[in-house]
Order: C-alpha cells, then sequence, then structure tokens
C-alpha cells in the first residue's frame, strides 16, 4: 500500500486533483469528509462540541450550524483549538479504518487540507502539493466560489504559506493554467505512484 498525502492552498484545485486520481484508480480518504461525518446528528463528536460551545451551535434541524460554529471559533484561537482536540482524533480513527479497509497494493490518497499546518507528513510514504499563485487562487475563490475579497483573503492567510507547502512537497502539481494541462500531469504521477505501489 501506497499511503499519499494530497494538500493544497485552498482554492488551488486540489478537489479536482483528487477526483482526477480517483478516476485512475486510488483510494480516497478525504479529511474535511470525514470531518463533517463525525459531528453529525446522533455522533459522540456532537455531543462533544454541544458540551464544549453549547446548543447554539445547533440548527434547528438538530443538525451542526457550521457557519454559526465558524464564527466562533475562527476569530479566537483557543476556541479554534478546542474544537480541534474534539474533531481532529475522531477524524484520524475514521481515516485509519478506512485505510486498512482498503487492499495491500492500493494507492491510497489521503486528502488533507491543513497537512503542512499540522505538521502531518511523516503519515504518508509521499506528499503531493497542489499549487497555484495567491492571485490564481484569489480569482478563483471570488469568481467561482462567489467569496468576497476580504473573505478569501483571510482564509487564505489561516492557513500555511505557499512556500511551507512546497517545503514538505515530494510532488508538486502546479494547477496555474487550463484544466487540459492538469489532467496530463495528473496521469503522469498516477503513473509514477502506481511504480511506487507496485514497487
Amino acid at each position: 500500500m501506497l499511503k499519499v498525502g494530497l494538500t493544497g492552498g485552498i482554492g488551488a484545485g486540489k478537489s479536482e486533483v483528487s477526483r482526477l486520481l480517483v478516476a485512475s484508480g486510488a483510494v480516497l480518504i478525504d479529511a474535511d469528509k470525514i470531518a463533517r461525518e463525525v459531528v453529525e446528528p446522533g455522533t459522540p463528536g456532537l455531543a462533544a462540541v454541544v458540551e464544549a460551545f453549547g446548543p447554539e451551535v445547533l440548527a434547528p434541524d438538530g443538525s451542526l450550524d457550521r457557519p454559526k460554529l465558524g464564527s466562533v471559533v475562527f476569530a479566537d484561537a483557543g476556541k479554534l483549538a478546542a474544537l480541534n482536540a474534539i474533531v481532529h482524533p475522531l477524524v484520524g480513527a475514521r481515516s485509519a479504518e478506512l485505510e486498512q479497509a482498503a487492499s495491500d497494493d492500493a494507492v491510497v490518497v489521503h486528502d488533507v487540507p491543513l497537512l503542512a499546518e499540522n505538521s502531518l507528513t511523516p503519515l504518508y510514504d509521499l506528499v503531493i502539493v497542489v499549487d497555484a499563485s495567491p492571485a490564481t487562487q484569489l480569482d478563483r475563490l471570488v469568481r467561482l466560489r462567489g467569496m468576497s475579497e476580504e473573505d478569501a483573503r483571510a482564509r487564505m492567510a489561516a492557513q500555511a504559506t505557499r512556500e511551507k507547502r512546497l517545503e514538505i512537497a515530494d510532488v508538486v502539481i502546479d494547477n496555474d493554467g487550463p484544466l487540459e494541462g492538469l489532467s496530463e500531469r495528473v496521469g503522469e504521477v498516477w503513473a509514477d505512484l502506481e511504480r511506487r505501489a507496485r514497487a
């Protein structure tokens, strides 16, 4: 099994790269998706979040009001750390379960937005960084995701710097250009990953 960490700044195109890798045959473990699953209604994760932050972080239907919780934790480093202390161990345990279920010769891609920030490189055989210039990231966030420029810049600033991400990269996928070039580059990377998995 080849364990690959996949990361990139917001708006760099990591989701598109993970989609192309899955289409090639990778087993994807998506940390963001799991982070949502572990705080679904009825889970111990949601109970712990409500205990820490109060019932006002719940939506009327009993689910987690993510924007509300976000407005609380992103304004306070201590509260963000408290949330991470609840969610990260649950995500780690679920990721490990999914990894163990994959076949021995699988290429398992862990899509981890905060890989650089949380110093997680030792967990993987190889780290792929999807890279785009800050100008490209900003343009995509404003134009494609409808964020205000101020919000987009704040989200970018909350992440590791481009330099820090590139420092941890074993493989860099440049995604500053058009999508056609991206498919070709991911195809090359996939061929390399398959070779490594077989080695």
